[in-house]
């Protein structure tokens, strides 16, 4: 009979010299009949070639004794090799990764869910199995119903997690009134809160101007250059009782951090919201180790999570003490509605960016230099509950008698801005109706740090209102606006707002009346732009009292010129005083004594010095009384006599009949 192919290759190899007696181990016996084990004496072909009498070479083949044919790895080292190694996997993730420990966490709830899922569908097959029989599995009536009971573990867990999560919502009795109150809000008297704006606590830029000045600060120190970038944190701290932004410095790839992390980062950027100064502050012989830009056990999350795994941290903050040293603040969540809702803070960690040491404050102990222990966002969705729920659930929507919400921003997202106030930041926003139309009832102010919550009723224009109003004074120039602060100019709210051109570096600066969003006033400098938004106001009557005014001056003078002039379809007479520059303005008809004037004449009166002209308040008598102000109150009364004068008039001739 012919030799099979794998023979001829088997005795080639002999014939070499190479010892083919183990090459593929004996083969079957029921294999072999065809060379030699046909007849029970013959030897077979593997005998007269040197086999071993097995019948010839057998088909190559896997040894897969480590595992029995039903139950996965066999014995109890196999089950222990794969328990040791999971549980290296999941460590591994786990550090990795950083999941906070906790029953309130939306994020273990998934993953526990979808583990819950796996498990089911598992036991689920393997009940089947032993219910019907399938396969190696035997039918086993006794450990189906064993099985079966199994199920309801995974089934408990999503039940229990899907009832946290329906506990939590608003619509279930008590819950509305328990949001309304997560936030505690007091109204206060705008006037007597806000005080008179001081112009070395206003930040005059905003957050993307700051990251420009603080990048541009980073290309003068070369040697930080190639190595370093700033991070685009630009936390809003108060430092040495001025409004700054802070942001540490990161390692520019993966590399830089291999090389430099040794040193640890050597600066961070600070720049000053008030007088756009920018430096890189080099931190010396504290180094920051601990930041975002780690990519291993000295990243702050990681740090912060693995050293406290049962607590949920909101989002980390950068900021530096009155020393200049560099911290993290890490505020915990707590949930106060079911298992997932009403968040909000109650414990801070405070940790040492160059250290890792952690110190665990409750809120009310957290020291006055930190500012941010309630995030914006946080802040502005617990004043949303409040706005919401205040008159319980069902008229949240239906009803929505006295449902208010926070004012948005220009692309939609929460609209919002930080003042310095109390050595403190707070966050201001808009209060506007739930219809979002373009006014707002109000605003509110409340605490980054403790939590303090004021609402100030005011009636006008939206933040958004206000920014296209300034912009269209400055339209030619095409400037854009950035989202406005509120101050007190003359005990009026005013918005405030820089004006930037198209590189987002700030060029001019506009005051506009809440109340009076027409009312704009715009300057080069801050100075400049209450100066002419004081006088704005006078000529427009907002201003009754003269004490609100704080440049105000008094003039007695010869007039030397006069001339009237139409300004958008209102009256002035413009005069010039011997010995005095430049021109002032009277608008009338508050101003109307002006007529009874001539050149020559000596006149004294009130002004505000502004730009191109200067604005007149009101006219002084010869006997030191105001005559006439630039808001007319003077001639109100005489003007009702007026009107009552002829209201008898007009009765007389009725009476007579």
């Amino acid at each position: 009979m012919a030799k099979s192919g794998f023979e001829s290759l088997l005795e080639a190899l002999r014939a070499s010299g190479m010892n083919t007696d183990d090459i593929g181990g004996a083969t079957a016996s029921a294999g072999a009949g065809a060379k030699g084990s046909s007849s029970e004496g013959g030897s077979g072909a593997g005998d007269a070639k040197g086999g071993k009498g097995s019948g010839g070479p057998a088909t190559p083949h896997i040894d897969l004794s480590f595992l029995d044919d039903v139950h996965g790895p066999k014995g109890k080292g196999g089950w222990i090799a794969l328990i040791v190694v999971a549980l290296l996997v999941i460590a591994a993730l786990y550090w990795w990764f950083h999941p906070a420990i906790s029953i309130n966490s939306g994020g273990l709830w998934s993953a526990v869910g979808v583990i819950c899922l796996i498990a089911f569908a598992l036991i689920w097959y393997r009940y089947q199995g032993y219910k019907n029989g399938s396969g190696k599995v035997e039918k086993s009536p006794k450990k189906a119903k064993r099985t079966k009971w199994l199920l309801v573990v995974p089934v408990a867990v999503i039940a229990a997690g899907l009832l946290g999560a329906l506990f939590s919502n608003a619509i279930v009795p008590g819950n509305a009134e328990k949001y309304s109150s997560v936030l505690k809000t007091d109204e206060l008297a705008f006037a007597e809160d806000i005080k008179e704006a001081n112009y070395s606590e206003i930040p005059v830029i905003d957050r993307n101007s700051a990251i420009l000045l603080g990048n541009r600060e980073m290309g003068s120190i070369p040697e930080y250059v190639s190595q370093f970038e700033v991070s685009d944190l630009y936390s809003q701290i108060n430092y040495h009782g001025e409004p700054v932004r802070v942001s540490p410095l990161g390692y520019a790839d993966l590399f830089k951090w291999f090389t430099n992390r040794d040193a640890g980062i050597p600066a961070y950027s600070l720049v000053n919201m008030t007088t756009q100064d920018s430096e890189i502050v080099r931190l010396g012989d504290n180094p920051i180790y601990y930041s975002q830009s780690e990519p291993l056990a000295r990243n702050i999350d990681r740090h912060v999570q693995l050293k406290y795994p049962f607590y949920i941290f909101d989002e980390l903050s950068f900021e530096i003490d009155e020393d200049g040293h560099a911290w993290w603040i890490c505020p915990v969540r707590t949930f106060t509605i079911g298992l997932f809702g009403g968040y909000t803070i109650d414990r801070v960690v405070l940790c040492d960016a160059t250290t890792g040491e952690c110190t665990e404050l409750a809120v009310q102990d957290v020291p006055q230099w930190v500012d941010r222990v309630y995030p914006a966002e946080l802040l502005l969705e617990q004043y949303n509950w409040y706005g919401s729920y205040h008159n319980g659930w069902l008229n949240s929507f239906l009803g929505q008698e006295g449902v208010v919400m926070t004012t948005p921003g220009t692309d939609g997202s929460a609209g919002y801005n930080y003042i310095a106030k109390d050595d403190d930041v707070w966050v201001y926003t808009g209060v506007t109706s739930a219809t979002a139309d373009n006014s707002i009832i109000g605003f509110v102010l409340v605490n980054q740090r403790t939590q303090e919550s004021h609402f100030y009723s005011v009636a006008g224009a939206t933040e958004a209102s206000a920014m296209e109003s300034a912009e269209g004074q400055v339209q030619n120039l095409r400037y854009t606006a950035t989202f406005p602060l509120l101050i007190n100019v003359a005990n009026q709210p005013t918005y405030f707002m820089a004006l930037k051109d198209g590189a987002g570096l700030v060029k001019k600066f506009a005051m506009v009346d809440i109340q009076r969003y027409q009312n704009v006033a715009v300057g080069d400098t801050v100075a400049e732009t209450q100066t002419a938004y004081e006088a704005l106001l006078a000529t427009n009557g907002v201003l009754s009292n003269e004490t609100d005014l704080t440049d105000v001056e008094e003039i007695t003078g010869t007039i030397e010129k006069m001339a009237q002039a139409v300004i958008d379809g209102n009256s002035h007479f413009f005069l010039t005083i011997a010995g005095q520059d430049g021109l002032f303005d009277f608008a009338l008809p508050g101003l109307l004594e002006v007529v009874t004037y001539n050149v020559g004449d000596q006149i004294t009166f009130t002004y505000l010095a502004t730009e191109g002209s200067n604005q007149v308040y009101s006219i002084i008598g010869p006997d030191g009384e105001k005559v006439a102000t630039a808001s007319g109150e003077d001639n109100a009364e005489g003007q009702q006599v007026d009107e009552d004068a002829q209201q008898d008039a007009d009765a007389a001739p009725e009476q007579a009949a």
